[in-house]
C-alpha cells in the first residue's frame, strides 16, 4: 500500500517513515506543501498523512487546494494544533481523519488501513474476495478458511488486488503501488508475484488480461468454492 507523507520535521518523518515501513506500507516522503501538492496530483497514491504547518504551502491549503481539484484520495491531518476550531478546520476542508501529535505507529497505521478499506468500499477490517480472506493488521491470508503463508511483495500485489477486485489493473498501476521512490524494479517483478500467487493459492486465482493487466474476479473464485 503506498502512501504520500507529508512531515518537515525531519527526525519525525524519518521516524514516522520507518515506523510505516515496517508495518507494511510503501511511504514516498515530502517536506512542504507544493511538493505534495504535486505528488497528490499524480493519483499514485492510497492515502495520504498532511502535516499542517508545511513551509511553501500551509497543509490546510494543499486539502483545500486538493479537494477543489476533486482529487479524492483519503487525507489524514497529522499536526500539533489540537484545537477543536482547528480540527473542525480540518475536517470541513475535506480532511478523512485526523490525529494529533505526538501520534502512536500502531494507530497511525490502523487510521490508514481503515481509511484505504472505506474508499474501496470495505467495511470489515478482513478483507474478502471469494474464498480469499485477508487479515490486513496481521498481513495474513485464508483460502477456504486455511492460513497460506504469503509475504512481502506478494501479500502487497494480493491486497492490491482484492481492494480492486473485479478491476483490471496495468501492470504500470501495480509498480506504482507496490515500491515507492527510488526502488529498483525488475521489467518482470510482477508477472513473477503473479506467478507466485498463483501456485500459492490456486492457479485460476488471477486472471490475465493480455495487453491490458490483471485482476481478481470474484464470480469465478466463488465458483470455485
Amino acid at each position: 500500500m503506498r502512501i504520500l507523507l507529508a512531515e518537515d520535521d525531519d527526525l519525525l518523518g524519518a521516524g514516522l517513515r520507518a515506523g510505516l515501513t515496517q508495518q507494511g506500507f510503501q511511504v514516498d516522503w515530502v517536506r512542504d506543501g507544493v511538493a505534495a501538492l504535486r505528488e497528490l496530483r499524480s493519483g499514485e497514491y492510497q492515502a495520504v498523512v498532511l502535516d499542517l504547518g508545511l513551509p511553501r504551502m500551509d497543509g490546510m491549503d494543499v486539502l483545500r487546494e486538493a479537494r477543489a481539484q476533486k482529487l479524492a484520495v483519503p487525507v489524514l491531518v497529522l499536526t500539533a494544533r489540537d484545537g477543536l476550531p482547528q480540527r473542525v478546520e480540518g475536517l470541513d476542508a475535506g480532511a478523512d481523519d485526523y490525529l494529533v501529535k505526538p501520534v502512536d505507529l500502531l494507530e497511525l497505521a490502523a487510521r490508514l488501513r481503515a481509511l484505504v478499506r472505506r474508499a474501496h468500499g470495505h467495511t470489515s477490517a478482513r478483507l474478502g474476495a471469494g474464498p480469499i480472506e485477508l487479515d490486513e493488521a496481521a498481513r495474513q491470508v485464508w483460502l477456504e478458511g486455511q492460513p497460506v503463508a504469503i509475504a512481502g511483495r506478494e501479500y502487497d500485489l494480493l491486497h492490491l488486488l482484492v481492494l480492486n477486485a473485479n478491476r483490471v489493473l496495468s501492470r504500470e498501476r501495480i509498480e506504482q503501488q507496490l515500491y515507492r521512490w527510488g526502488t529498483e524494479v525488475a521489467s518482470n517483478a510482477v508477472e513473477v508475484h503473479v506467478h507466485n500467487l498463483r501456485r500459492k493459492l490456486r492457479p485460476d486465482l488471477i486472471e490475465t488480461v493480455r495487453g491490458v493487466g490483471y485482476v481478481l474476479r470474484t464470480s469465478a473464485l466463488q465458483g470455485h468454492a
